[in-house]
């Protein structure tokens, strides 16, 4: 159904003439919309199925009853020769689906038929420097704007019904190592992103931008020392150092180029009006260089989303060696505890511990592994500080020739990575796509070059277990039990849906859309899509049948950086599509 003969910048085709005076009586998406998105479920107007992040659906016309009447319905070519990695999470208002593909790509779907309205592409010039893959995670909406990042570091909105631009402003050099992969959030009329790079020697920073207007509101570095600023009548004005003062957790000038990206974006908390966002590895990955915590890199922040400030924060691999980044999502949930509500929050980070939080103040409440194996700490203090071990540490190159190499679980790529978990109100438990690697890793000397790679480092990744890699883990958050796990030969890497039809939704590598039984673990369906999905399901309802969408296209991190984990996946295939599928009405009055 892909539309071939599309121009580069953005395509019209003569459905969008014809949709665009009878749009004109649709409303746009209001701040109301993005609060309310997880119990409305006619749409979805966020990334994560509503602000905190959840991942949770209240649908139940779809259950572990009638799971095996869900059909594909259409599927959606990006087209073309650029594949490679689909991380996106689709967005549905109004019949129209908007979905990022590769190469900073939106394209607007009709969800009935699956026809293409119009498709955007970014004019990437050729320095882009993506870490990752050439992905991208997602659009945010907001009034009549579809708003989304690109490889070259740009915010771009474009209007719903045309993809025309609206507006375009950069917000990071490229040339620098800069790069956009998150999907924005939206948050009281404001544009919330981050940006990635770490890998280059960047300065993390969070930035808010007027929706409508595109103007810069604030802005947060995310390396303690640099100052933040907030904009008023076009004036820019001093508004704090991060950290108070530079030099206080870093050596000499290293916070000038300190990493701590704040590449995955983050959630919006209404509860305690705070902005969750966490920041990636310090730059460079030889720790021997940096002694200190080196603030705040590898940690989760709390920020005021109408100044930027810092609230709190709370770090996960104080002084990282091994690329521990900690940008995995912090999602808030409620839990009862001897009769008293605890306002929490849950992430399962890169360093193999699972972590919970007091979302009000950011203070440790518990923490475990949630990976079979964790080789480069003891575990965690009374204050969640890691205790580490000392000679798993990857040695000082200054020492020797090559720094000692040492074997560290998990690796790099995480116990669990960027791919988000869902959290159940149903069961209470957290569905985490996870996996079970380790490294030989050991550092080197280096030095900062503008737009060339920071690492200071080298490393193999190797599966631990010839059976399986991925683990797709049930975990209860007040006990740190795991209550079921599903194995997956390959590494997971794509997000998890959980819904009140006793389901949880994922994909994998293989190309297979799985359901699972959120109590026990039971796999109930699995669809093969014909490339690996690393995207995030959904599910909505149209004209009283539920739906359920997934990005398919196999890429991402792992082909390029997983070692001999790469050589085990290198005969899967590249695609991008997304895959939508419907319960028939008939099937849900049966299943209930």
């Amino acid at each position: 159904m892909k539309r071939l003969g599309l121009s580069t910048g953005f395509a019209v085709t003569a459905l969008v003439a014809a949709m665009s005076t009878a749009s004109v009586a649709q409303a746009g998406v209001t701040d109301k919309d993005i609060l309310n998105d997880q119990m409305t479920t006619e749409d979805v107007v966020s990334n994560g199925l509503g602000p905190q992040g959840q991942r949770f659906s209240p649908l139940t016309k779809l259950n572990t009853k009638n799971v095996q009447e869900l059909r594909p319905v259409w599927s959606f070519s990006f087209g073309g020769e650029k594949q490679r990695g689909q991380e996106s999470q689709p967005l549905v208002k109004d019949g129209v689906m908007y979905v990022t593909g590769s190469y900073s790509r939106v394209f607007a779907i009709d969800v009935k038929t699956g026809e293409e309205l119009w498709e955007y592409n970014a004019r990437l010039p050729d320095g882009i420097m993506p870490c990752c893959d050439v992905i991208n995670r997602g659009v945010a909406l907001y009034d009549d704007l579809v708003i989304f990042g690109t490889l070259d570091a740009k915010l771009v909105a474009l209007n719903k019904d045309t993809g025309k631009t609206v507006w375009k402003k950069t917000v990071s050099d490229y040339q620098e190592g800069y790069s956009l992969t998150a999907a924005p959030m939206i948050v009281k009329g404001k544009v919330i992103t981050g940006v990635s790079g770490g890998e280059f020697g960047v300065v993390g920073k969070v930035e808010a931008y007027d929706a409508k207007t595109g103007d810069l509101v604030w802005t947060r570095p995310t390396v303690e020392g640099h100052m933040g600023y907030i904009y008023k009548d076009g004036k820019k004005v001093e508004n704090g150092i991060s950290g108070d003062k530079p030099g206080k957790t870093w050596p000499g000038d290293l916070w000038k180029t300190g990493g701590a990206a704040t590449w995955l974006g983050g959630y919006y908390d209404p509860d305690t009006d705070s902005i969750f966002i966490g920041t990636g590895n310090p730059a460079p990955w030889n720790s021997h260089m940096r002694p200190g915590d080196n603030l705040f890199s590898s940690s989760r922040l709390a920020i005021d989303p109408d100044t930027g400030k810092i609230k709190w924060h709370f770090q996960t691999t104080p002084h990282d060696g091994w690329d521990f980044d900690g940008v995995n999502e912090l999602i808030s949930f409620d839990y009862k505890d001897g009769g008293k509500t605890v306002k929490a929050a849950a992430t399962a980070d890169r360093n193999g511990f699972f972590y919970v939080l007091n979302r009000e103040n950011g203070e440790f409440i518990r923490g475990f592994p949630f990976v079979d194996k964790v080789s480069w700490a003891k575990g965690l203090d009374d204050k969640g500080r890691p205790i580490f071990i000392d000679e798993n540490r990857p040695g000082n190159p200054a020492a020797a020739e090559k720094g000692s190499t040492v074997v560290a679980q998990p690796s790099f790529l995480g116990g669990k990575n960027w791919m988000p978990m869902a959290y159940s109100q149903d069961t209470g438990y957290f569905y985490v796509p996870s996996n079970e690697w380790a490294m030989d890793i050991w550092n080197e000397p280096v030095n900062y070059k503008k737009g060339a790679a920071y690492l200071g480092a080298g490393f193999t990744i190797h599966p631990t277990n010839d059976e399986y890699i991925g683990v797709l883990r049930a975990i209860d958050p007040k006990s740190g039990k795991e209550v079921w796990r599903y194995e997956n030969y390959a590494p997971l890497w794509g997000g998890v849906l959980a819904t009140a039809g006793n389901l949880v939704f994922t994909g994998n590598p293989e190309g297979y859309l799985l359901a699972f039984d959120a109590k026990t673990g039971e796999m109930v369906y699995k669809f093969n899509t014909g490339s690996g999905i690393v995207g995030s399901p959904i599910t909505w309802e149209m004209d009283g049948e539920q739906y359920v969408s997934v990005v398919s296209g196999w890429g991402g991190a792992v082909p390029l950086w997983g070692g001999e984990v790469a050589k085990r996946v290198k005969h899967l295939n590249q695609g991008g599509s997304v895959w939508t599928f419907k319960l028939p009405a008939k099937a849900a009055m049966a299943g209930n």
